[in-house]
């Protein structure tokens, strides 16, 4: 007898009041915990009509700015943790070296760790009495220079690496560069990077570089509280991909660029995008540690999870609730998007 008919004979075997008291559970468990409060907050939102609700939404201009900020905060984790998810899943999917399953480790750790351990992680690094608080609030500016100047270095010679043919044949002119003149030509980069900003004084002179109570501890904040979700959704995708077919458009000469683009990227695409959805609403979400790192200055560093909890504080339910609403209709549409993606799915999985 086949696995399918034998679990259709037990389904069968089970009494019927036993199903029947197994779905009662779960659909009461289902409507008191996430059904009623769902619906409670929309009625609350709109108890006072539309116009009451438009009001509290817009009108107020600390509630417009935490929305604002919130749409802010939330693109740039997301952006940051799409390019750390994909270049970890690479790594530990396709790389087999010492260290592997610490950094498999490191990339559960927020998971593990509470949101406001890791707000407070974030003051004690860069907090005026911080680690490097100290200096970014003396002189922080000061420092910019530099690290621009290696941000431009690492894009440029990242992209140089992914564009580069992978057969010799192919490589002419800039590719045929040997990796010792590219490597003076990136310090060279930096060097006269740095000289030209100072020269043009673009960043401000004794400023000081705010980073806890300011937009950067926010989005630092979420990108760590959310760091996982890309990854973890990729990871396990690309070993279930395999390499095979990326191996063999590098031995046809395609560059790192044209194989990530044209072979990686299709096949991990609905992983990719199912963190994506996954990671965009976590953040949007974050309260923890966006609570420890932003100081609680309204119209300034108030996310609309933190402006919910002031509005609730200062007894403006309906605000609250108008608030909560959005955040309400965010999770909705993420689930309805899962959803989708879920049914799109073909029975691999991955494609």
């Amino acid at each position: 007898m086949s696995a399918e008919r034998v679990r259709a004979s037990g389904a069968r075997q089970d009494p019927a009041w036993l199903r029947r008291t197994l779905i009662a559970a779960t659909l009461l468990v289902v409507g008191v915990l996430i059904v009623l409060p769902v619906v409670s907050v929309f009625v609350e939102a709109f108890r006072n009509g539309a116009g009451a609700y438009w009001q509290h939404l817009f009108a107020d201009p600390d509630t417009r700015d935490a929305i604002l900020l919130t749409l802010t905060v939330v693109p740039i984790a997301l952006a940051l943790n799409v390019v750390f998810g994909v270049a970890a899943a690479w790594a530990i999917a396709r790389f087999r070296f010492r260290g592997r399953t610490l950094l498999t480790a490191l990339i559960d750790l927020p998971f593990a760790v509470s949101p406001v351990v890791a707000g407070l992680m974030f003051v004690l690094l860069f907090g005026l009495q911080g680690y490097f608080g100290g200096f970014l609030q003396r002189d922080g500016y000061a420092v910019m220079p530099y690290l621009t100047s290696a941000l431009v270095v690492v894009v440029l010679g990242a992209s140089y690496a992914f564009l580069r043919p992978s057969s010799p044949k192919l490589r002419r002119g800039l590719w045929a560069w040997p990796r010792t003149t590219v490597l003076g030509g990136g310090v060279i980069l930096f060097a006269g990077s740095v000289l030209a900003q100072r020269a043009l004084g673009i960043w401000p002179s004794g400023a000081t570089l705010k980073i806890i109570f300011a937009t950067p501890g926010l989005v630092l904040a979420t990108a760590f509280v959310t760091a996982p979700f890309v990854a973890r959704e990729l990871i396990p995708v690309m070993e279930a991909v395999g390499p095979d077919e990326e191996l063999a458009a590098v031995s046809l000469g395609a560059s790192g660029l044209q194989m990530f683009w044209h072979v990686t990227l299709p096949n991990v695409k609905w992983g990719l995008v199912y963190g994506v959805i996954l990671c965009g609403a976590r953040a949007m979400g974050e309260f923890g540690a966006v609570y420890v790192v932003s100081g609680h200055i309204a119209g300034q560093t108030d996310t609309m999870p933190l402006r919910i909890e002031k509005l609730f504080q200062e007894y403006d339910a309906p605000g609250a609730f108008a608030v909560a609403s959005l955040l309400t209709l965010v999770a909705i549409a993420t689930l309805l998007v899962k959803s989708r993606l879920a049914r799109e799915l073909p029975q691999g999985g991955h494609r």
